[in-house]
């Protein structure tokens, strides 16, 4: 028998107990250039919108669950793993920034925007695109990895 993947998406809103301002600042300064310009964008737009107090109370709930998961160094796929350590936690972000999409704001990926250039300042790109935030077709989702 195949396996099949779940109906719906894993919630991660129950590892908001393991998210604060330190933790992720210190967890993007020394991960960075291993998780990757996309990964640190995305953390970035959330916890932006985090401190957005215009956002419902119950999706910061599920920004503070995924980036609490991110911050977590042991998890699902630990991130000491090579290639693969941050697969779980790219989800985890694209599922609180998919759930909350409507809300974030170009102020929001403006600020993450500029934090980005913070751990990657050499990079003279735009910030990496996030389809959920460009209301493009889900399938291009596989292009984050």
């Amino acid at each position: 028998m195949a396996a099949r993947l779940p109906d719906k998406p894993k919630d991660y809103s129950g590892y908001a107990r393991f998210f604060s301002h330190t933790s992720l600042m210190k967890k993007l300064g020394r991960t960075a250039s291993k998780a990757g310009r996309r990964v640190v964008y995305a953390a970035l737009v959330l916890y932006y919108a985090a401190t957005d107090k215009s956002i419902p109370l119950r999706q910061r709930a599920k920004i503070y669950g995924a980036l609490g998961y991110f911050i977590l160094p042991i998890d699902l796929i630990p991130d000491f793993t090579a290639i693969l350590g941050y697969t779980d936690d790219l989800g985890a972000l694209m599922w609180a920034l998919k759930s909350i999409a409507d809300n974030i704001t170009p102020e929001i990926c403006t600020k993450a925007a500029e934090r980005l250039t913070q751990w990657f300042p050499d990079d003279g790109e735009n910030p990496p695109e996030l389809p959920m935030l460009n209301n493009e077709d889900e399938s291009d989702e596989t292009e984050l990895f």
